[in-house]
């Protein structure tokens, strides 16, 4: 490799770097000091390879996204509740399901303010708050402020990332 390329290729690195594009694996979340959040739930890669389909793995563990109107979710109408599909945290109820016609699951609330957590993503050329699951920390969708009342939020969820169970919702 030439000085100059080596310098450009450099100086490009740190140009990604400085607006946020990723340069690697996605950085872990972190909590409002800027420490590094460890989970109450976790596991190994190998662990999580085995429990997880490669498309949930993807997802969950490496901030993919599932492409648009894949999820046999989307269309999921029973009551019943939206679990992690790597943990099994129960993480959205189906009563607070809307069809946002995005293509990906959509709700305008979790099932309890603690299931899941957030983090700014500035995997793009602009911030976004990413949302994931508070008891594993797997990487399950965004959270936009385009959403229906009584909360005006969208959380947008990869289908991939959720586990349905058909239940009684309100006990």
């Amino acid at each position: 490799m030439r000085r100059r390329d080596f310098l450009f290729s450099g100086g490009a690195l740190a140009g990604l770097a400085a607006f946020g594009l990723p340069l690697g694996l996605p950085a872990p979340a972190r909590g409002q000091s800027g420490v590094a959040v460890r989970f109450p739930f976790q596991m190994s890669e190998a662990a999580w390879r085995s429990r997880l389909s490669p498309e949930a793995f993807a997802v969950l563990r490496q901030q993919a996204t599932e492409r648009p109107y894949t999820s046999p979710l989307n269309e999921e109408k029973r009551d019943g509740v939206f679990h992690c599909a790597g943990c099994s945290n129960a993480l959205y109820s189906s009563e607070a399901k809307y069809d946002s016609r995005t293509g990906w699951p959509s709700f305008w609330a979790p099932i309890d303010e603690d299931a899941v957590g957030t983090k700014v993503d500035r995997v793009l050329l602009y911030s976004r708050t990413e949302v994931h699951c508070a008891r594993c920390g797997g990487h399950l969708g965004h959270i936009f402020d385009d959403g229906p009342e009584p909360t005006g939020k969208r959380h947008c969820i990869n289908g991939v990332a959720l586990a349905f169970r058909p239940e009684s919702v309100s006990g």
